[in-house]
């Protein structure tokens, strides 16, 4: 996917709907804390690895990981994952 500001710009905000709609309201919390306080500043790849949450990751392996409840898989242990346990158990 393109980087231009414009291409980030689109992906965010579809990001902000599909971050804010997770299925429960812990996750939905968690997502919503850490898009008011980084979406605005991710690069593309942080992008790519917030998308991954949202699409690939069930609600309840995420919030276990993002409770730091259990260690994520590899794929998922990324710096958008640490930014959001940090927000979680903050």
């Amino acid at each position: 996917m393109s980087d231009t500001s414009h291409d980030l710009e689109m992906r965010r905000k579809k990001l902000l709907f599909r971050g804010a709609h997770r299925g429960t309201k812990e996750n939905d919390i968690l997502m919503c804390r850490f898009m008011d306080t980084h979406l605005a500043s991710l690069n593309a790849a942080q992008l790519d690895a917030f998308e991954a949450l949202i699409n690939d990751v069930p609600d309840a392996d995420f919030f276990l990981w993002a409770t730091k409840k259990v260690p994520a898989p590899a794929p998922y242990d990324t710096d958008v994952l640490h930014m959001i346990q940090n927000l979680s158990n903050a």
